[in-house]
């Protein structure tokens, strides 16, 4: 889906997704220190606006320019601590080495030869910083191949931990149970996480 796309399936319905943060991002971002986030695929500002809530200083990035209003609308009273970003991470990668936190949650980066975007991601953790990944468990996707989409096409944590070199430690690599709810008329029932500090 390219931007058009996102924009079109945001302007179906009035809220596309909860408005609540990830469980994921929650459960594995309480304990860390806040400094310079950011939220990839970052939506309607969910998970950036809950960071910047606690502290962090968050770039949220997304393709779609429907979401990213509505974003920049639910976070109105953060006075400039989250920065609102249109792009596609296929094509411009973000600064190196410039956040303490990376956040991906349920983003669908397609897979590229030589992992050109996903080496752009990772180059965006700063040293000492972390990154963290939350996918859907395949076992759980099935459906989407009668919709003509395969997950298998798209990263998922898991294949993230094992392109990681020597700069990283793996805190979590793991499939867990759902701690909230799937949206209506999706069958997630578990995720996949990882978790990765890198060294420096």
């Amino acid at each position: 889906m390219d931007a058009h796309d996102w924009d079109e399936r945001y302007r179906s319905r009035d809220r596309l997704f909860s408005g609540r943060p990830n469980g994921v991002l929650v459960a594995e971002a309480t304990g860390l220190r806040p400094g310079r986030a950011l939220d990839v695929g970052c939506g309607e500002g969910a998970d950036a606006i809950w960071l910047a809530r606690r502290g962090w200083q968050v770039t949220g990035i997304d393709i779609s320019a429907v979401a990213l209003e509505r974003a920049a609308a639910a976070g109105a009273d953060l006075d400039g601590r989250v920065t609102w970003t249109q792009g596609d991470l296929t094509v411009a990668p973000p600064a190196k080495a410039a956040f303490d936190l990376v956040s991906a949650q349920y983003f669908p980066l397609p897979k590229q030869p030589g992992h050109t975007a996903l080496h752009g991601l990772l180059e965006a953790v700063a040293p000492g910083g972390t990154l963290l990944v939350a996918g859907h468990d395949l076992a759980d996707l099935g459906h989407l191949r009668g919709e003509g989409i395969d997950p298998t096409a798209f990263y998922q944590p898991s294949e993230i931990a094992g392109l990681l070199n020597g700069e990283w430690v793996v805190e979590a690599d793991e499939t867990r149970a759902r701690t909230a709810p799937a949206p209506p008329g999706t069958h997630h029932r578990h995720d996949t996480v990882l978790r990765a500090r890198r060294l420096g």
